[in-house]
């Protein structure tokens, strides 16, 4: 690695339930899992908590260990019974596999337009539950032959009972487990808390080719999914696993067990970090309560931006109120930033405050107070920085969050309800598009003006105030 000592990062495991040093198992290349999305519906604002929380976390990785050095992966689960159900209902006459794939190939691409409107960076790799059956299907045979697995009636099932250690992420025995477990204790289980690895599937369902045997076709169960992805794309250990607080039991432990027993090894992840639960306006949130708001609605009526920087006020591992007030007090404070920063294109690096915030345990909320007293310093030595070395500090500070990532102008532009706008790709046709108009390519300028039109926005060529060269301007079309 090109740097020659590496920030240090401290980080909360749940399973030791104390903050750990970052140890990198390889530190050129840091690797990173996190559960994505069920995509049997549009992502609600709880969804969006992981997906932000681990984005700083993953753009902290790559500031301190460079780009190239972190693999992030954030599955999506493309097939369980809640889209088994929908994929039937939605599409009756079409094969089953054809079907669930119909529908989540819509659902996932609306998930990521979403996610991009929230400033979130794009994983490394964004594996599918359904391109990794074969994966499934090894990882079921391997733990059948070294008895961690069993097959009952063409269901193959995890045998708790043989590993001795199972509980440790959960903090709980065996026995206190099943004293308080609702599992489905079918018959065919040896153990109340034997897990379904594999299952058959009926006419309506999608099946595929099973493991361990069995004639019958059928279909994964949950928990063996992110094991067979994590373990193609990131190894059998890496050094960290996130997702909420919800997966904790029975997900991350069940997927933890049959990982750990079917490689071998003595851990999955270094580091488990898991985000708190999500209220919105004091209640849980809930169809029922009519509270119930997705990402794409927020985004019709918010800037990302605000939503993003409402969501790191609270430290991830707390539970966090969602409230209007909480968006309209990051809309004001969004204006008061920008306003300061300008149109200049700047570049420093982030304020130690401020990285100091983040490398503890993703300090976020401290992280953000460090940027309001950039933006207000107090009397003294901080109050003598010129105008330009200010801006720039607040800028250089704010991206590690993934803040500020525009401009002034870009910003009143982003502040039209009911647009969401990709910035870097507005800024890349515009920068095309002067390329176009100095070389008299006056075709390629127009094609671009056209498809600026048509992601409704108007722009204005002008002059540069400071340069005098030709430069553009751009707002959403009121």
């Amino acid at each position: 690695m090109s740097r020659k000592t590496v920030r240090q990062i401290t980080l909360y495991d749940t399973m030791s339930r104390t903050k750990q040093l970052l140890t990198p198992l390889d530190p050129t290349n840091v690797r990173m899992y996190v559960c994505g999305p069920t995509v049997y519906d549009l992502a609600h604002v709880g969804n969006a908590r992981p997906i932000l929380v681990f984005d700083v976390l993953y753009r902290l990785l790559r500031h301190v260990y460079g780009a190239k050095h972190v693999t992030y992966a954030r599955n999506i689960t493309d097939v369980d019974d809640k889209i088994n159900a929908r994929a039937v209902e939605r599409f009756p006459d079409m094969d089953p596999v054809a079907a669930i794939r119909h529908l989540t190939e819509a659902t996932a691409a609306q998930f990521e337009h979403d996610v991009a409107g929230l400033g979130a960076l794009a994983p490394t790799v964004s594996p599918r539950a359904t391109d990794h059956i074969d994966e499934m299907r090894v990882l079921c045979d391997t733990l059948i032959a070294r008895g961690h697995a069993y097959v009952a009636e063409d269901h193959v099932l995890f045998n708790v009972s043989s590993m001795p250690d199972y509980g440790r992420l959960t903090n709980r025995s065996l026995d206190e487990m099943e004293a308080g477990a609702r599992v489905d204790v079918a018959p065919y289980k040896r153990g109340a808390m034997d897990f379904v690895l594999w299952k058959p599937s009926d006419a309506t369902q999608p099946a595929w080719p099973s493991p361990g045997g069995i004639a019958a076709n059928g279909r994964p169960g949950w928990h063996i999914e992110c094991s067979a992805m994590a373990g193609k794309h990131l190894g059998a250990m890496f050094d960290i696993h996130g997702g909420g607080i919800d997966l904790v039991f029975p997900h991350h432990e069940n997927e933890l067990a049959q990982s750990r027993c079917a490689h071998g090894t003595p851990a999955l992840a270094s580091i488990w970090m898991h985000n708190g639960f999500l209220q919105v306006e004091g209640d849980k949130m809930s169809k029922s309560l009519g509270n119930f708001v997705t990402i794409k609605e927020l985004l019709a009526d918010w800037p990302g931006e605000a939503i993003r920087l409402t969501m790191l006020g609270t430290h991830y591992r707390q539970p966090i109120n969602w409230t209007v007030k909480g968006l309209e007090d990051s809309i004001k404070t969004l204006d008061r930033w920008y306003d300061f920063i300008g149109d200049a294109e700047i570049s420093a690096e982030p304020a130690e405050t401020v990285m100091e915030a983040l490398t503890d345990d993703l300090n976020t909320p401290k992280a953000v107070a460090e940027l309001h007293a950039l933006f207000s310093p107090p009397a003294g030595g901080a109050a003598a920085r010129t105008k330009e070395e200010a801006r720039a500090a607040l800028k250089a500070s704010a991206k590690p969050l993934g803040l500020l990532r525009a401009t002034a102008s870009t910003w009143s532009a982003l502040r039209t309800a009911g647009v969401t706008v990709d910035v870097t790709k507005v800024n890349e046709l515009i920068a095309a598009r002067l390329a176009a108009r100095r070389s008299k390519n006056f075709a390629e300028s127009d094609r671009i003006r056209d498809e600026l039109a048509a992601m409704g926005l108007a722009i204005k060529d002008v002059k540069d105030a400071t340069t005098g060269q030709p430069a553009t301007t751009w707002e959403v079309k009121r």
